[in-house]
């Protein structure tokens, strides 16, 4: 019955919004600066992440490269359906979304445009923003090329593309610190496009995500094993963030389950990785760690690195099976990103970027373990004159001497898949990714007809 019930729940949450017969009118009154500010890093954010999964999908069509595949669209859409007061107001007046299925982010050459509204997805037309959704996620899942009517009367053909499966998306601009891992599916925190990550560097977050898939999605299914994905909210939300109702009421729900399930394993992770060694770590900064070339401050840099230690042992349910797997995710970005052509030190570069605006709450700002693991690909590689200038010569290089009394993301007591303290025996306990797969849409087979 408890799960039934959030069926219901979500599903009314989702339907909230189809009451309202137009876009909420914006008569100009002040928001909050902070709520426009994600909005525009959401923005930002997908703007940069639709021709970083053009340029990831030459791998899916390489015939050397092995590979789970997906297939992606080359557009992002978002919708205010389920929205109201502020944040309905916001996503109108930042991204121009209203309560119909619209284009916030297109690949060049798509034909699609932010603004773009969309009616008709193929040969159906949806009531409502979440059915054609639906439709739009059924045309997706087939891999053939189908036509879009927008609002305009204009007629569009849109051909999926395949990827390495890791669905790379990012958290709803109303809850802009979300974040979770699953095989199938990543939920970045806006701190990604906080940290302004050029091409290379948005490439190295899909490729990222899509090896987390590779390398720990074995792992992650012995936990929880499903492939089921047609008809559940995981399949929307691959398809539009957006839906900030369904979001929140299962970020509300993933925090209560954090209560009941696997808290003493979370707190015990950053006590370790917070406390010990602490004192010693810092007392060989001071005794003669050099700043990078980008002149972050010594602390600074630790604090980062402390806190991202930290960030990885909170996760729970899949997230924190993934968590374990983030090391060969960075392998796998690495070798990928040469085969690309691209910069096989993005990540580390990112890394730079979130330690210099002090963002610590993503897979992307690296703890020691991490960054000494890419320090040592990067010279297996012949690249350390290119890496001691990236990170401001050997001192930097030498940071992992000086932290190796620091714990690591890892050192947590272990894990097994019998243990008591499984987080999985409440509702959206594995994380909000899992949550929303067993969650049905509201619109299924019964509704439709």
């Amino acid at each position: 019955m408890r799960g039934a019930c959030w069926v219901l729940i979500v599903s009314a949450a989702l339907l909230g919004g189809c009451a309202s017969t137009g876009p909420a009118i914006d008569g100009g009154r002040p928001l909050d600066p902070n709520l426009l500010a994600s909005f525009e890093l959401y923005g930002q954010g997908e703007r940069a992440l639709r021709p970083a999964l053009a340029q990831a999908a030459q791998l899916a069509r390489n015939p050397a490269v092995t590979c789970d595949k997906q297939w992606e669209l080359p557009f992002a859409v978002a919708t205010a359906e389920g929205s109201d007061g502020d944040e309905r107001l916001a996503w109108k007046r930042v991204l121009d979304v209203d309560h119909r299925l619209t284009v916030v982010a297109a690949t060049p050459g798509a034909q699609l445009y932010a603004g773009d509204r969309i009616l008709r997805v193929g040969r159906q037309r949806g009531d409502t923003a979440l059915r054609l959704l639906e439709v739009l996620g059924e045309a997706r899942e087939e891999g053939k090329p189908f036509e879009l009517e927008l609002a305009t009367g204009k007629r569009v053909t849109v051909t999926p593309f395949e990827v390495c499966r890791g669905y790379a998306r990012l958290a709803p601009p109303t809850t802009p610190k979300m974040q979770d891992y699953h095989w199938l599916m990543s939920l970045h925190p806006l701190e990604l496009p906080q940290a302004a990550p050029s091409t290379d560097e948005m490439l190295w977050a899909v490729l990222w995500t899509q090896g987390l898939s590779e390398e720990g999605g074995a792992r992650m299914k012995t936990y929880h094993y499903t492939m089921k994905i047609g008809g559940t909210l995981l399949q929307i939300a691959s398809l539009a963030s957006g839906l900030s109702a369904a979001a929140k009421l299962a970020e509300t729900a993933l925090a209560e389950a954090k209560k009941q399930a696997a808290n003493a394993v979370i707190d015990f992770a950053k006590q370790q990785i917070l406390e010990q060694g602490k004192q010693l770590a810092m007392q060989r900064l001071r005794e003669g760690l050099q700043e990078s070339a980008t002149k972050i401050g010594r602390g600074q840099a630790l604090a980062v690195l402390q806190r991202s230690a930290a960030n990885r042992g909170s996760l729970s349910g899949i997230g924190f099976i993934a968590a374990t797997a983030w090391e060969r995710a960075d392998a796998w970005a690495f070798a990928r990103m040469k085969e690309l052509g691209a910069d096989p030190l993005a990540g580390l570069r990112l890394h730079l970027k979130m330690v210099e605006r002090e963002l610590a709450g993503s897979a992307f700002a690296l703890d020691a373990e991490r960054l000494s693991g890419l320090s040592k690909l990067a010279e297996a590689q012949g690249l350390k004159p290119q890496l001691q200038a990236l990170l401001g010569g050997s001192g930097l290089l030498d940071a992992e001497i000086a932290l190796a009394a620091m714990p690591m993301a890892s050192a947590r007591p272990a894990f097994s898949f019998e243990s008591a303290d499984d987080p999985g025996a409440v509702q959206f306990s594995r994380g909000l990714l899992d949550g929303l797969l067993h969650l049905p849409s509201a619109s299924g087979a019964g509704a439709r007809r």
